[in-house]
């Protein structure tokens, strides 16, 4: 895929004014899965580096976190619903096809002026989302855009298949974009897909093929499924390439970088990748431990924790990578500038 010049060419910059983010009450264990499927917390915890991930109320609309979210992030910006001009929602998971969850969102923050929709690159959502943003604001056609990534991954998870059932949990990160000083903000993006490897991570809708039940084994075949080592050989260099490539295109090298943020997908992909960048851990920031994989959420969420704990702090280069279905990738590079 082509990957045109980001910035060059504009005399303006974007950046990130304000975050939030919601995980709900319910903690799902590695103890809690032993009673359910034939696991244990040292497999898990091996193999994944997840001890437990957040679960969303039966019965509870999603979008609700979504929702919360953005309220924290508005107030973090200093900024009020009626600021907002549009809102992007990146998810798998909508409560509906239709009404987007953008749009109940608007209805739950009261955000009247604004403009919305959805988008789903799979776990690359948010810096796929991150992209149309900016592009908004660099063009002078809005000034304040809220764009959330809100999962419910729980709702779509095989609950008997091992293999994936391990992985999943639900929450939700919100960023307000808008203008900063010249300089700061966003720097450049990198973005890319193959969908010949699409077949690796599918979640069926209004269709289901004979091969999409053939590879669900249980009642339940409308549930996520993904074949693990070929979706780990993929992560593993592509986190690599696309983290390199943004910097390659902002005229940066990794020793520039002091800190990245990751789709937290699973943490043997995470350390294969810092030893491939040969970069020390401590720029890397991880939270998979606690939420596990919750898609295009991860990013956004581990960010407004990043900033909360302060491991970022003005004129740090900051750098998001995600990588997920479809097969898609993006990664985003930052001057940080608050």
């Amino acid at each position: 895929m082509e990957n045109r010049n980001f910035i060059s060419g504009t005399n303006k910059s974007v950046g990130i004014l304000g975050t939030g983010s919601y995980l709900p009450e319910k903690v799902l264990t590695n103890f809690d899965l032993q009673k359910m499927v034939d696991t244990s917390d040292e497999w898990i915890t091996k193999r994944t580096g997840i001890s437990e991930r957040r679960i969303i109320e039966e019965g509870r609309p999603y979008y609700e976190m979504g929702a919360i979210a953005a309220e924290k992030a508005l107030k973090d910006a200093g900024l009020t619903a009626s600021d907002i001009d549009l809102i992007i929602v990146t998810t798998n998971t909508p409560d509906y096809l239709v009404p987007c969850t953008a749009s109940m969102i608007q209805n739950a923050i009261h955000a009247d002026k604004a403009a919305t929709f959805d988008l789903n690159a799979a776990c690359s959502g948010y810096v796929y989302g991150l992209t149309v943003a900016a592009q908004f604001i660099l063009t002078g056609f809005y000034k304040y855009v809220l764009l959330i990534g809100c999962e419910a991954l729980s709702r779509i998870t095989d609950w008997e298949d091992r293999a994936s059932c391990i992985l999943f949990g639900d929450g939700a990160g919100a960023t307000i974009l808008g203008p900063v000083e010249k300089g700061y903000g966003l720097l450049e993006i990198y973005l890319g897909s193959d969908g010949s490897l699409g077949h690796y991570i599918t979640a069926p809708c209004t269709l289901i093929r004979d091969i999409d039940i053939e590879k669900r084994h249980h009642e339940n075949k409308r549930v996520l499924w993904l074949d693990g080592n070929e979706v780990f050989k993929f992560a593993v260099k592509i986190m690599e390439t696309a983290t390199l490539a943004v910097l390659e295109k902002a005229g940066m090298s990794i020793e520039d970088v002091n800190m990245i943020i990751p789709h937290q997908a699973n943490i043997r992909i995470i350390e294969s990748s810092i030893k491939r960048l040969g970069i020390s851990s401590e720029k890397v920031y991880t939270n998979l431990h606690k939420y596990g994989n919750i898609s295009s959420a991860s990013i956004p969420v581990a960010l407004d924790e990043a900033l909360k704990e302060k491991k970022i702090k003005k004129d740090d280069i900051v750098v998001f990578v995600g990588f997920g279905g479809g097969l898609t990738w993006g990664s985003a590079v930052f001057k940080w500038n608050k």
